[in-house]
């Protein structure tokens, strides 16, 4: 399920993420994706650190305290 926000639109990286890593539930966000209902955080976030090094993708993983209430984490846009 993707929730979108209609100010943004996917880079052609994000798309590229989003094929590969197959996320049941994301949003939109200006400079990214917030990726929602994640059961193995440190396995996804691993797994998408490297579908993101292995594409030469110009993304990067952010995750903080508050993002683990809701099992998310965010790939965004470099910039």
């Amino acid at each position: 399920m993707m929730m979108q926000n209609e100010n943004t639109s996917l880079t052609p990286d994000l798309k590229q993420f989003i094929d590969k890593f197959e996320p049941v539930k994301f949003k939109l966000m200006k400079c990214g994706i917030e990726i929602r209902g994640i059961n193995d955080m440190p396995a996804n976030i691993t797994h998408a650190k490297e579908i993101i090094e292995k594409m030469k993708l110009k993304l990067v993983v952010s995750h903080n305290a508050e993002m683990l209430s809701y099992r998310g984490f965010e790939v965004n846009n470099i910039v």
